[in-house]
């Protein structure tokens, strides 16, 4: 056609508008793995608890179904076919986690629910006897380094759980005056043995602390 414009030329245009069009929809979405703009302020996440702060991986430790810890395992999970090694040490790494900062916080309710009767009256005379001197404790678990299950027994329907944890904390106790009288502040590994209990006729769901033990 004379004067006016060719075709292909049109076409060409129409598809050349609309990949630009394209292209400035997709350049404009963040994905959130841009780097901020150096001119924009970056906001500064608000400071965690302990309790809060996200951990790094836990190394955990299940034992090889051959040995005899195995074994125990195997016959736990014959009796409560729900129970899973792995998922069992996530709840165990939850709870350490619990009863540690629950001690320190003198919270006897939460330690009621996860401690056993003889268990539960150790852990509370400490709390009374340190309450009685106007002591206060702080702990901060940094890190949860290992979490490995060393023994297992099944008695009737009655199921033993022992965890061996490596753990980096704070733990410092102070007197009514703030001064120091046991601990510092500095993180320290500490490895505690801990033993887990269950009857496994019983609709509760938790395993409760029975023993502890340091290493």
């Amino acid at each position: 056609m004379t004067g006016g414009f060719p075709l292909d030329l049109i076409l060409f245009g129409m598809i050349a508008a609309f990949l630009v069009l394209r292209l400035r929809s997709v350049l404009g979405r963040r994905t959130g793995f841009e780097r901020p703009p150096a001119d924009r302020p970056v906001a500064v996440p608000p400071v965690m608890g302990p309790a809060d702060a996200v951990a790094p991986v836990t190394r955990r430790g299940v034992p090889d179904s051959r040995g005899p810890v195995g074994q125990a395992l195997a016959r736990i999970r014959g009796t409560d076919p729900n129970f899973d090694p792995a998922a069992f040490l996530n709840g165990a790494e939850g709870a350490f986690r619990m009863i540690v900062e629950g001690f320190a916080a003198g919270n006897r309710p939460l330690l009621r629910d996860l401690l056993s009767d003889d268990t539960y009256a150790g852990f509370e005379g400490a709390i009374t006897e340190r309450e009685s001197k106007g002591e206060r404790q702080r702990t901060e678990i940094r890190e949860i380094r290992d979490a490995t299950i060393e023994a297992a027994d099944l008695r009737g329907t009655v199921a033993d759980v022992t965890v061996r944890f490596v753990s980096d904390q704070v733990n410092l106790t102070t007197d009514a005056t703030g001064k120091p009288v046991a601990g510092a502040d500095a993180v320290t590994e500490l490895t505690d043995i801990w033993t887990f209990q269950r009857d496994l006729r019983s609709s509760d769901p938790t395993w409760k602390l029975v023993g502890t033990r340091s290493a």
